[in-house]
């Protein structure tokens, strides 16, 4: 038996990357997995199925909520990953790079809790699984906008891990921070500075997907049965 088996997992931008890894390692472990995304899949797994959804779009989102709920009358799972950079110093950062970041960061996780939350809580049942990052713990140069939103998904999630068990209820909301993992955006980076990367962490590397997945598993399942309000840095021991 799978550690998911018979749970409904919604994975915001799982198209590819880490969304990808995560709905992967959902789907072996038993779970149905809509992998929400703007992008069609790049990849084919059995038990996760590709939804074209934009998180900025509110209409959008209550009309994917409606019909997920009427197709499988739950959601157990909810992976807020779905997220972008647009990087420049702060001096040079203009109104439209700040707000598309803050727009898909931090208003699209919310835009997406604020619906599946309540579910969650009405059916005592659910995990969220919010993907923040190192840079939300220590900040970088030239992402102000990204720092700010991946910090401010580590606020909502101590919030909502409040507000969803307020009544004891057993829903479990949790971060996960990752460091610097070789996905397509890493790709465009060149050698010496991704060498770079991996000198600041304590095990010399840098992060595979697959490690941000199990750690998504993890809290997931009922082996995080009492982890709640936590954010996990999952990032070699990087030091900023």
């Amino acid at each position: 038996m799978g550690r998911l088996d018979g749970k409904v997992a919604v994975v915001t931008g799982g198209a590819k990357g880490l969304g990808q890894s995560i709905s992967e390692r959902f789907a072996s472990e038993g779970a149905i997995v809509i992998a929400a995304d703007m992008g069609e899949l790049s990849y084919e797994c059995k038990n996760v199925f590709g939804y074209k959804l934009n998180v900025t779009d509110v209409v959008g989102i209550q009309k994917f909520y409606d019909e997920i709920i009427e197709k499988y009358g739950k959601i157990d799972i909810l992976v807020n990953n779905a997220g972008i950079t647009k990087d420049a110093m702060t001096h040079k950062m203009t109104d439209d790079m700040w707000n598309a970041v803050i727009d898909v960061n931090l208003k699209g996780v919310f835009n997406l809790t604020r619906l599946i939350g309540p579910q969650m809580v009405a059916n005592n049942y659910g995990s969220i699984i919010n993907i923040s990052s190192v840079v939300g713990l220590f900040g970088n140069i030239g992402q102000a906008n990204y720092a700010a939103t991946k910090a401010g998904v580590i606020g909502l999630t101590m919030t909502w891990a409040k507000e969803f068990a307020r009544k004891g209820q057993n829903v479990r909301v949790n971060a996960i921070a990752p460091g610097y993992i070789m996905t397509e955006m890493l790709q465009t980076i060149p050698q010496d500075l991704l060498d770079k990367f991996a000198q600041l962490t304590m095990l010399k590397r840098l992060g595979q997907p697959e490690e941000i997945a199990n750690a998504a598993l993890f809290l997931a399942s009922e082996e995080a049965s009492y982890v709640t309000g936590q954010t996990i840095s999952v990032n070699g021991g990087m030091r900023l």
